[in-house]
């Protein structure tokens, strides 16, 4: 099964402000961007024009794979508030 179909199973009720904040002085020289090749979800994207991390923090997965991925420690990550975030459905 692709991540696309898994990604079909997955309830979000995201909060209005983000759970994922990105240090935006050490992302804009960070050479490598692995957050936005490791996240399943594709929650960041750089901005070439703004120079700046885009981040799409209502599909997050809530894996915490950018987190331990990032070589700089940049992205400050914690749980969404109480009912808030990702539910997943039953297959």
């Amino acid at each position: 099964m692709n991540p696309d179909d898994l990604l079909a199973k997955v309830k979000y009720k995201p909060d209005n402000v983000s759970h994922l904040i990105p240090n935006e002085d050490i992302c804009k020289n960070c050479k490598n961007r692995v957050c936005e090749y490791i996240c399943p979800a594709k929650v960041y994207e750089w901005d070439k024009e703004k120079e700046k991390l885009q981040v799409i923090f209502e599909n997050c997965l809530e894996c915490g794979a950018c987190r331990i991925s990032c070589p700089y420690k940049a992205i400050n990550w914690s749980y969404p508030k109480a009912t808030k975030g990702i539910t997943f459905k039953n297959s």
